[in-house]
Parts: C-alpha cells; sequence; structure tokens
C-alpha cells in the first residue's frame, strides 16, 4: 500500500493521537484505583516537653468508594495513649457522599521521648487506610532528660 506524503502525515497523526489518548484515559484510570495512601505529618517533630504537637493526615488516591466512607478514626500516640473518633454520618449514596480526605488533630506531649504516631481508618474491624509519623520531645525546664 503506498499513500501520498499528505495522506500518511494524517494517518500518522491521527494514530499518535488515538494512543495518546488511550493512554490518558488508562492513566486517569489507574490513578482513580489506586490503593489509598494515608500521608502523616507532625508539626513540630522535634519540640520541648509539655509539646503540643498539630498533626494532620492526607489520604490520597483511592476512589470515593464506600470503603473509605465515615471511617473510624484511631490515633494512637506512641506514650500510651489513644484516641477514637466514631462519626455518627447518613448512609452512603453513591455521587452524592462526600469522602473526608483531611484529619487535624492536636495531641500534647507531656514527658521526654520519641514518639511514633499511627493513624489508622476502619471500618468495623478492618484497616482501611494507615500511616505514621515520628516526633521526638525533649526535656524541658526542669524535666530530667
Amino acid at each position: 500500500m503506498h499513500l501520498k506524503p499528505g495522506v500518511a502525515q494524517v494517518v500518522i497523526l491521527a494514530f499518535s493521537a488515538l494512543l495518546f489518548n488511550s493512554s490518558n484515559a488508562l492513566q486517569a484510570r489507574e490513578q482513580g484505583n489506586k490503593k489509598p495512601t494515608l500521608s502523616v505529618k507532625a508539626s513540630p517533630s522535634i519540640s520541648f516537653a509539655p509539646a503540643r504537637i498539630v498533626v494532620v493526615a492526607e489520604l490520597k488516591g483511592g476512589n470515593d468508594e464506600e470503603e473509605l466512607y465515615c471511617p473510624t478514626v484511631e490515633w494512637e500516640w506512641g506514650d500510651l495513649t489513644q484516641s477514637v473518633v466514631e462519626a455518627d454520618c447518613e448512609p452512603y449514596a453513591p455521587g452524592k457522599s462526600e469522602i473526608k480526605r483531611r484529619y487535624t488533630v492536636e495531641h500534647q506531649f507531656k514527658n521526654p521521648g520519641s514518639f511514633k504516631i499511627v493513624l489508622r481508618l476502619k471500618k468495623g474491624s478492618r484497616i482501611v487506610g494507615q500511616g505514621t509519623a515520628q516526633v521526638q520531645v525533649r526535656a524541658g525546664l526542669g524535666q530530667e532528660p
């Protein structure tokens, strides 16, 4: 098959555009179906006791599905304390219910030490997301290291 130069260019451009669009659609679909990740950041990450630490967690990826809707939020502070928040939410409605993707909380560490903060998002007993952050609290005035 022999095509004239102008026709061949059009065919090549059309084929390239088809491949490019298919590739973008596939990437978008894969991005939406990606398993969600939970990034947790503590600020400040190094402080003096007693330390008031603000922790922000962000849920990235995943679809807006019922699995991520209205989870139980468990904070494990690494200082032998925990916080649990169970929201009272309306039943899940596809396309209407909003998935919460940002969680912010404040915690006070009274004693010096290195603390691993763990956030778990749960549906029943199943963990649907988990993330960690590290905090270093140094002895404050009048405290022994």
